[in-house]
């Protein structure tokens, strides 16, 4: 039982309430990851928009592998490249998939793309970078009509690049998140 509060104390007592310190719990939530696919995209040289803008178009070739979905990527499919003031990238894709079933799905998914001068200037010499040598974290969504693939429209995925070459392909291993 509370004590009795005396007339006009119980704003008070609400104010040190909020003030004293709350107990730190430990993490309720545990967050795994399921492997989906490779996905694997050539790219044609960027067109510069401006010094802060660049888009990517995905050439034909392009594919995705894993245990429960295998199609290629099919135009129109691009990557719209955006240089922020601090130097870091954010990336804007949109993609179509077509199974080796012939279900379409589309694709989506933004990211961070972070990097250095040194890297930038290896990038550019046309040597072939992977996750240690920049971070390159994407977080795709997909949509489709197929009932085969309609587990696709309720999860959200994690993608890191596995392996990138400057207006040549990037390939990621894509993850969905439980």
């Amino acid at each position: 039982m509370l004590p009795a509060l005396r007339k006009g104390s119980l704003p008070v007592s609400l104010f040190a309430l909020l003030l004293s310190p709350w107990p730190l719990h430990g993490q309720t939530t545990q967050i795994s990851t399921e492997y989906l696919m490779t996905i694997y995209a050539p790219l044609e040289p960027g067109q510069e928009v401006d010094p802060t803008l660049y888009i990517y178009n995905v050439e034909p070739g392009g594919w995705v592998k894993g245990p429960k979905i295998n199609g290629t990527l099919v135009a129109p499919s691009g990557d719209w490249f955006r240089v922020v003031p601090s130097g870091v990238s954010r990336l804007d894709v949109r993609a179509t998939i077509k199974t080796d079933d012939g279900a379409l799905i589309y694709l989506t998914y933004n990211g961070v793309f972070k990097d250095t001068k040194e890297i930038e200037q290896r990038a550019n010499k046309g040597e072939v970078l992977t996750s240690k040598d920049l971070y390159f974290i994407i977080a795709p969504t997909m949509q489709t009509a197929s009932k085969k693939y309609d587990w696709l429209n309720g999860v959200q995925c994690i993608g890191k690049m596995v392996s990138y070459k400057s207006d040549s392909y990037v390939k990621y291993d894509i993850f969905a998140i439980r």
